[in-house]
């Protein structure tokens, strides 16, 4: 079964730093795109950070240059470096991961996400 884990969420002040990590297991042959989406309340869901296989990144315009996606390969896993966090950026953030595996093909995958809140 394939999973998709994230961590590091929590209470921050503005202007503060927070790390999302997501793992992804299960019976995968190859990742392609990982992705951190966020969904604050009342809002739609929306695409924050994409990082290709190769390392390829875009971000969306109001987290450029504050926010870092990145990710290990031999791990699995996709990191989210955000810094100077604003009270905006308040959220359940999830990663998603379209994967090659061996039960399913190719397709997307989500976490089941991690809070972010910024608030003094």
């Amino acid at each position: 079964q394939v999973q998709l884990v994230e961590s590091g969420g929590g209470l921050v002040q503005p202007g503060g730093s927070l790390r999302l990590k997501c793992v992804a297991s299960g019976n995968i042959l190859n990742i392609y795109d990982m992705n951190w989406h966020r969904q604050a309340p009342g809002k739609q869901r929306e695409l924050v950070a994409t990082i290709s296989s190769s390392g390829s990144t875009t971000y969306q315009h109001s987290v450029k240059g504050r926010f870092t996606i990145s990710r290990d390969n031999s791990k699995k896993t996709v990191y989210l470096q955000m810094n100077s966090l604003k009270p905006e950026d308040t959220a359940v953030y999830y990663c998603n991961a379209d994967l090659w595996t061996v039960t399913n093909g190719r397709d997307f995958y989500w976490g089941q996400g991690t809070q972010v809140t910024v608030s003094s």
